[in-house]
């Protein structure tokens, strides 16, 4: 059992490094989807994972075996290995909850601000309008979506590059992609490996809003250069928006701006086999969890003297 919940634990390190392959070999729409899938499931495996060493852990103590009702010492692998594992799984559980419960917050009280400024702000159909010095536009979900825009963004901007950046940001709520990067922010909060994976996502967000908005005005050319304009004239402004904020200057937009100069190209067969290398990542870590914690379940009916060994 220890070996098998040793995967979900270890996998995760082979994640950022395909993520950053899949968004280069896959349309960014599926790699979005493929790496997001990918990091939710390795981080639920690992938590299961941890899980599986706490209880082991608790069920060799005897006053846990009491309350386990277990008649016959649980089979496991030394205690030289298993208490340090628990111990240490307890610590790490410790840490994620933490963190997570620390992000939540600061998170929540970002949306609400964001949504509060946009309620000050004049609104015309879901664009809204806030009178600051600092240039930014982002879109911000809830009910109902928000495209916030500063006026010293839209000063920066001429026309056909206002409606590219719009176009950008409505992709953004249109695509649901604030579900995404909430979903990277709690798989990053699970397991250390998968912080950088976050990015990615991000990345991939923006990757996946600029072809849209591209497709949506018809020139490629023309929102490569709104997206560079936007992100040149927010450089030195500092925003306080969520995570679940998808905004046309973040990211590294140079790169972007370079994907949107070429030419869309069809997915090589490259971007098949990371796919494929994506789903066997996230279906082995899963079965690994699965069955090792099947495996503790049935040594825990043995010990209780339900099940034969």
């Amino acid at each position: 059992m220890t070996a098998l919940l040793l995967l979900p634990l270890l996998l995760p390190f082979a994640l950022p490094a395909l993520a950053r392959r899949a968004l280069d070999r896959l349309v960014p729409a599926v790699a979005l989807w493929a790496i997001t899938a990918c990091a939710v499931v390795l981080a639920g495996s690992s938590l299961a994972a941890l899980g599986g060493f706490v209880l082991t852990g608790l069920l060799k103590v005897p006053l846990f075996a009491a309350l386990g009702e277990l008649v016959h010492p649980l089979r496991t692998a030394s205690d030289l290995v298993v208490l340090p594992a628990a111990a240490t799984s307890v610590g790490a559980l410790a840490v994620c909850g933490w963190t997570l419960v620390r992000s939540v917050l600061r998170q929540t009280r970002a949306f609400r601000a964001a949504r509060t400024e946009a309620g000050r702000g004049p609104a015309a159909g879901d664009l809204c309008v806030v009178d600051s010095p600092r240039p930014d536009a982002y879109a911000l979900p809830g009910r109902p979506h928000r495209i916030v825009v500063t006026t010293a963004m839209l000063r920066s901007l001429d026309g056909p590059e206002r409606e590219a950046l719009f176009a950008h940001e409505r992709a953004h709520n249109e695509g649901g992609h604030h579900y995404f990067l909430a979903a990277a922010e709690l798989a990053a909060h699970c397991h250390p490996a998968l912080r950088p994976v976050r990015e990615t996502i991000r990345l991939a967000a923006e990757r996946a809003a600029d072809e849209a908005a591209a497709a949506s005005v018809g020139d490629r050319r023309l929102t490569a250069r709104a997206i560079a304009r936007a992100a040149l004239a927010g450089q030195a402004a500092r925003s306080e928006r969520p995570v679940v904020a998808a905004a046309a200057t973040t990211g590294p937009v140079p790169q972007r701006v370079q994907a949107l100069l070429a030419a869309p190209r069809a997915a090589p067969r490259t971007g098949r086999r990371v796919a494929a290398l994506l789903l066997a990542c996230a279906a082995v870590s899963c079965v690994a969890a699965v069955t090792g914690m099947a495996d503790f379940h049935h040594r825990v009916e043995v010990a209780q003297g339900d099940e034969k060994p």
